[in-house]
């Protein structure tokens, strides 16, 4: 297998909803499978980010409830992984009555000091109890057990977290000769995959477009002429009405990258809005595409599946300007380098604080500064290594921004879960 098709299979996939509350209806249907009797509770533990991210955005097909609990229990209710993160794309009238039914019997609590992505989720029922536990991807299935026999298992490394193979592989190249790689292994399978996220993360941008959220604002503001009709404004309501689509529940699946809906959204339909508007030949926006998959990979082989800082902007917004570049330039790594660069200074300290709907505001910045830093590196501006945290190298950069997120903002996601927690609690003055 190339190494671009590790990353497709790995972090470029289709996926109904939020990535984080699918993937604990992915293990709890995983479970639920294993487990073969009715079930009468639900234990679920989740990492702090799969936490965060879970809190506050909508889940498809639940009739507007929110958060990993019950899309744990429709996983339940469901009972068929087969689908991977699409499980809930299809939920019989009974099996969403039975989910509800589960949910005052799931106890659910999160890991603080966890960092890396982590799901256990066990169906107790009949007497009997099943385990899924997911770790170091949204779809890595780790260990299945039902009653303590071990139906499923890979192994754990002694310390830290799993990183797998291929991501420890790109870890050790410089980026220029990652992308170089990458480039010739796109072949014409690959290049169809690359167009059906396009029409993919399109057909949901669309339909978006009729919603009230952050892209029907954008669009106002264009009608009004307070926006300019250009191809900042375009990209930005295009990929803000998929994600307002996508936080608000909407039963339509998006190509991820990343593992993250999100950020297939800004990393693919950016450069493909861009694309477009310049002219660029169709077949050399699906090789950017192969190439922006390929740098929120390797950013995310340093900052981790879920980071302090936000996905959007500092590894999809990176991969999107990157792409830009390369539409124009080819793998010129200079004026890449420049695109990070200039991304990472003007965005660096953007915090993820959960998938929610204002997670289309986040989105709007991520785009706007990944067109504006690509076409600034293009005319040969870039900030330099006096910079803040700008490197001397790209790789460098893009470490330091990996420290950044792993060392310095340390305290950040467990301040976030407090008051996520403390706004679930009842308010006594209400």
């Amino acid at each position: 297998m190339t190494l671009l098709q590790s990353i497709l299979d790995n972090e470029v996939y289709p996926a109904m909803g939020c990535t984080e509350p699918i993937s604990c209806g992915y293990a709890c249907a995983v479970a639920a499978d294993a487990l073969g009797e009715r079930p009468e509770s639900l234990d679920l533990v989740v990492d702090a980010g799969t936490f965060k991210n879970g809190a506050a955005v909508h889940v498809p097909n639940s009739g507007g409830l929110t958060g990993n609990a019950i899309a744990a229990c429709m996983g339940v209710a469901i009972a068929d992984p087969a689908k991977k993160l699409e499980v809930l794309s299809a939920i019989s009238p009974d099996q969403l009555d039975a989910a509800k039914a589960l949910l005052p019997s799931c106890t659910y609590r999160s890991l603080p000091m966890v960092r890396e992505f982590h799901v256990e989720a066990t169906v107790s029922g009949n007497g009997h109890s099943a385990t899924c536990v997911l770790d170091g991807g949204h779809t890595n299935i780790v260990r299945v057990e039902r009653d303590g026999e071990i139906l499923q298992e890979q192994a754990m490394p002694d310390t830290g977290p799993i990183v797998p193979a291929y991501r420890k592989a790109i870890s050790q190249r410089k980026l220029e000769d990652l992308l170089q790689q990458i480039i010739t292994e796109i072949d014409d399978d690959v290049r169809a995959y690359l167009r059906r996220g396009v029409e993919m993360n399109l057909a949901i941008s669309e339909h978006g477009r009729t919603l009230s959220g952050t892209a029907r604002q954008l669009i106002q503001m264009r009608e009004r002429g307070i926006l300019a009709a250009d191809v900042f404004t375009e990209a930005k309501e295009t990929v803000a009405a998929g994600v307002d689509a996508r936080m608000c529940g909407e039963a339509m699946a998006v190509m991820t990258s990343g593992g993250s809906g999100n950020q297939g959204i800004v990393a693919i339909l950016t450069p493909w809005v861009v694309g477009k508007a310049i002219g660029t030949d169709e077949e050399i926006i699906l090789e950017s595409l192969a190439i922006a998959h390929a740098v929120n990979a390797y950013i995310k082989s340093f900052t981790g599946e879920l980071a302090v800082i936000c996905g959007c902007a500092m590894a999809a917004g990176v991969a999107a300007g990157v792409a830009i570049v390369y539409q124009t330039h080819g793998l010129e790594l200079p004026a890449m380098s420049r695109a990070v660069n200039n991304v990472i200074g003007d965005l660096s300290g953007l915090i993820c604080d959960g998938a929610k709907a204002g997670c289309a505001m986040k989105t709007v910045t991520s785009v706007d500064s990944a067109i504006r830093s690509a076409l600034m590196a293009i005319d040969g501006f870039g900030l330099g290594e006096n910079e803040g945290l700008v490197g001397k190298t790209v790789e460098q950069s893009i470490q330091n921004l990996s420290r950044v997120s792993l060392e310095g903002m340390f305290g950040v996601d467990p301040t976030v879960l407090a008051i996520l927690e403390e706004k679930a609690l009842p308010n006594p003055n209400a």
